[in-house]
This record gives structure tokens, C-alpha cells and sequence, in this order.
């Protein structure tokens, strides 16, 4: 996961033995081996990883800057091993067969590539396995893993270790480990020994594509298939393309083209081969592989990103010859639509969370800064005071420490809704019930009425008496005894819990449980 600050080092023109932290959304995503010396770690406040290391040089984080500047790593190794497939920048894999043959071992042909890498001006690590899933794992110590002995490689690894590399999990990956973890089950040779028929009952289709790769079987679910030509998209460019804004221009378009051609033959891409054609018949290829199906705007960006990397090759002679003619999308291997589930907002959520940036930075631009605002974590006994709203773009700093006691703070889960509407609580005989000095309820609330939501009480809970500014007389005058409880109104399925807060001598509805 290093290749982003490897990438944003040569953009602002430092050494990559320097600390850099690639950030999003002032989380540290990325950084530096010499960052990690000190401290910097994968999600730290971007205010605590430079507390941690002040020489630290801090990036934004930017996909297609990572995939121009790898672009020069594939090229350097389709010279010596061609039909290297990309994960992801900084991460791509090639079959070894071939070049263990040419070479003469397996590790002779892993040091040709250390030292083709090297000469294209970065290091790299090099695994070599029988399945895709367990190289990718042996790739991390440079580890060459027996014929056959994938399994016995992969059961020591931690059970975390089976979400930590996006390109082969999805998203919500972290969820079945962290799961598993608390189940009692610590490493991957632990989940392999399940029965598979028990991981797929209990724990989904995801599940079981994880445990066929702790069993150092085939990663892609039985249902990957080739695809058909009729699938391609192609797009004769007219003008011929060399510049990178036509390229992204190009490349949504014709990523809409596939899709519609996906949609209607009913399955998703999982390889995709982006083709490009010059007018004087030079070709370029390359093929991106991905644990999920692409969207749209998934594929959109991977046709930018190698647009971009081929149009800016480092050295003149490796760009394409002339502008390019002939664009094609060539789905390598697909399949069907329910094989394989979309996260909830689809594609992966490092690129959801940029596009939906860059499209707040635009609002941004247009309303003025103070016109996006974001919640942050504040510290506070209520559940709005736990929030603090910032500009986009500012310091997140909350207006009272998150991580300091509150006593008397509400306890989880939060309401999902909040609220401040005036509401009536009654007791049996319908009087207003209140709160006593002592914090007590002056009798049992049966009937809440509240615009929306009138009806009879089938649970509640408290108060809870808020003790604030106690040493203050006069404040404790203005604001009169407070407290929250939590009702339930109605029964059944029809059922709604509410927070509700006494204060200044009645009550508030101040938020709902959805």
C-alpha cells in the first residue's frame, strides 16, 4: 500500500526515502516506510500524524496521479514478461510460468523483475504462488511459495489479512473478518478448517469466496467466464487523441457504451482490456483485474487513468507514436449478475469518497466556502452537541474534545434523527408529567403528543437527570432542572423510539431512532 506515496513524492519532487503521508479526508490512506519509522499509521488524523513526524510532507490522495506514475512500472515489465494484468496502482500480476522457463527458475525470473523495476526508478517485492490471492500475500515478504503449498503458506497469516488488500476484497470485507476474530477465530488456517457449506449458511457469498482463498484455492468465484466479442465497445476517435482531457472525455463515454452492453447480457466485468490503436497502427494494451464488477464510473476512471499514464510516459520514446485512432473496452472476463453483489453505493469506496469531493469542492466554488459544511466527532453529553460542523476543506477541529470523560453523557447507540420539537408528555389521568429535584418523574408517562406522533407509551426508560454547570447558580436558574428518557411509542411493528430532553420546565423531542 505504499505506491500512492511513492507516486506523490515524485509529483512534488522528493525522494520516496522521505516521510510522505497521502491523505483523504484528513486521514492518512498511505505513507512511506520512512513514515512508518516514526509513527505514521493507516488512519490517523492527518493533525496527529504530523504531531507524530513534523518533517512529514502530507498529499492529497489522487488515483489517477498513482496510476500515471505506474504506468512506467507495467511498461518495464511488459518488456521482459508480457500480459502483466494491474490490481491497482503500485500492485499487478503476471503469469510466471513462461518466464520461469526463459529464465531458467522461478527466482531467477523474480529477480529479473526486481531489477527491470529498479531500472523504471522504484523497488518492489515479488511472491510467486499457485493462486492470484496467495502471490499477491507472498508479494508482501518476497516470499516464493512451493507447488502446492499455497494452503500451508497462507494458514499462518492473520485472519485480518484477508480484507487488507482492496483489490481483493470488497469493501465490507473487514466486516466478516473483525467478525470472525471475535468468533475466536485469529488466523487463516483457523477459517480454512471450516466446513464450507457451514461459512456459506452463516456468513454469505463473500464469505466463501474468502475461505476458498484461505484454502489456496481459485479466488474468482466458478461462475468467471470469458466474454463474448459481441460485449466490446469500440470508438473511432475523430479527431485522433492526444491530449488527456480528450482521453477522459472518450473514455466516459465509452465506458457508458460497455455497460449498457453489459446490462443487457445480464453480467458484470471483472477483467477489462483497455485497447488503443495510433493512426499509424501502433497498439497499446492493458488489462485491469478487480475483485468486484465494475460500474460505470469505475471503469470510466481506469480508461482515464491509462490514457493518462500512456499520453505521459516518462520518456518520450515510450508514449504512443502518434494520436490515437481507436479506442476498444474488451470485458476479459465477466460474470453473471447475481454471482457477485455491489457494495451499497457501488464501485469502491476510496474513489466513491473523491468523486464526491471534488463534486462538494465544485458546490464549494460556486455558493462560497462557508457554503459545505461537514460533521465532525465533537465531544459533548447530547447527541448535537457530539457534532460540530466545519467548512469543507478546514481543519476538523470540534468545539469540545471527543476523547475526554462526559459524564452523564447519553449513552449508544445515538439517535440516527435529531430533532428539537416541543412535545407534551401526560400521565394516566393526562396531566403533564414533569421532573423532581431529585431527578424522578412526578408520575408514570403513559401518552406522548407530538405533531406526527401522538400515541400511547409501551416502554420508556429514565430520566436521566443532566447535571451541568451545578456550581453555577444563575445559569442553573435560567435553564431549570434537565433530563432525558427514551420512550417507545405504539407497538408492534408500527413501533418508534424517541429521545426525549426535559429542560427549562418542559419537554423536547430531540431525536428518533430509525
Amino acid at each position: 500500500m505504499d505506491w500512492p506515496a511513492v507516486a506523490a513524492a515524485a509529483t512534488i519532487g522528493v525522494a520516496p526515502t522521505m516521510p510522505i503521508a497521502v491523505t483523504l479526508a484528513n486521514r492518512v490512506v498511505a505513507c512511506s516506510a520512512a513514515a512508518r519509522a516514526v509513527g505514521v499509521r493507516r488512519g490517523l488524523r492527518r493533525r496527529e500524524a504530523q504531531a507524530r513526524c513534523p518533517e512529514l510532507h502530507v498529499v492529497a490522495a489522487d488515483p489517477a496521479r498513482d496510476a500515471r506514475h505506474f504506468e512506467r512500472v507495467t511498461a518495464a515489465v511488459d518488456e521482459l514478461v508480457p500480459r502483466a494484468e494491474v490490481l491497482r496502482p503500485g500492485l499487478s500480476v503476471l503469469p510466471v510460468r513462461g518466464a520461469a522457463r526463459y529464465f531458467g527458475s522461478e527466482q531467477a525470473a523474480a529477480e529479473k523483475l526486481v531489477d527491470a523495476v529498479a531500472a523504471a526508478g522504484a523497488e518492489c517485492q515479488v511472491g510467486i504462488a499457485d493462486q492470484l490471492p496467495t502471490a499477491v500475500f507472498a508479494a508482501r515478504p518476497g516470499r516464493i511459495v512451493e507447488p502446492g503449498q499455497d494452503a500451508v503458506f497462507l494458514s499462518g497469516l492473520s485472519i485480518r489479512q484477508l480484507a487488507a488488500e482492496p483489490s481483493l476484497a470488497p469493501a465490507d470485507r473487514e466486516n466478516l473478518t473483525d467478525l470472525l476474530w471475535r468468533m475466536g477465530i485469529r488466523t487463516v488456517g483457523q477459517f480454512a478448517e471450516l466446513p464450507r457449506g457451514d461459512v456459506a449458511s452463516r456468513f454469505g457469498a463473500d464469505a466463501v469466496t474468502a475461505h476458498r482463498i484461505a484454502c489456496g484455492e481459485p479466488g474468482r468465484p466458478p461462475s468467471g467466464r470469458d466474454a463474448e466479442d459481441e460485449l466490446d465497445a469500440v470508438m473511432n476517435c475523430d479527431p485522433p487523441i492526444d491530449r488527456v482531457d480528450a482521453a477522459a472525455f472518450a473514455g466516459r463515454s465509452l465506458a457508458s457504451v460497455l455497460h449498457r452492453s453489459l446490462l443487457a447480457a445480464g453480467v458484470g466485468c471483472t477483467r477489462l482490456a483497455i485497447h488503443a490503436e495510433t493512426t499509424n497502427g501502433q497498439e497499446l494494451e492493458r488489462v485491469w483485474r478487480c475483485a468486484e464488477p465494475l460500474t460505470e464510473d469505475a471503469t470510466a476512471d481506469r480508461v482515464r487513468w491509462q490514457l493518462d499514464g500512456w499520453l505521459n510516459r516518462r520518456h518520450q520514446q515510450d508514449r504512443p507514436c502518434a494520436p490515437i485512432s481507436v479506442l476498444r473496452l474488451r470485458p476479459v472476463e465477466v460474470v453473471s449478475a447475481e454471482a457477485l453483489q455491489l457494495p451499497l453505493w457501488g464501485g469502491l469506496g476510496e474513489e466513491d469518497r473523491l468523486r464526491a469531493r471534488r463534486a462538494l469542492v465544485r458546490v464549494q466554488g460556486l455558493l462560497g466556502p462557508d457554503a459545505v459544511k461537514v460533521p465532525i466527532l465533537s465531544g459533548g453529553r447530547s447527541p448535537m452537541e457530539r457534532i460540530t460542523f466545519i467548512a469543507l476543506g478546514d481543519e476538523p477541529v470540534p468545539a469540545a474534545n471527543p476523547d475526554q470523560p462526559w459524564p452523564g453523557q447519553l449513552p449508544e447507540p445515538s439517535p440516527t434523527v435529531l430533532l428539537d420539537d416541543p412535545v407534551e408528555v401526560l400521565d394516566v389521568d393526562g396531566n403533564p408529567v414533569r421532573v423532581t429535584a431529585r431527578g424522578l418523574f412526578t408520575a408514570d408517562p403513559v401518552r406522548l403528543e407530538a405533531p406526527g406522533c401522538t400515541g400511547r407509551l409501551s416502554w420508556w426508560a429514565g430520566p436521566w437527570p443532566v447535571d451541568e454547570r451545578w456550581w453555577d447558580a444563575a445559569a442553573e436558574a435560567r435553564s431549570g432542572r434537565a433530563a432525558r428518557a427514551q420512550v417507545l411509542v405504539g407497538s408492534g411493528g408500527t413501533a418508534r423510539a424517541l429521545l426525549l430532553c426535559y429542560r427549562q420546565r418542559r419537554w423536547y423531542l430531540e431525536g428518533a431512532y430509525e
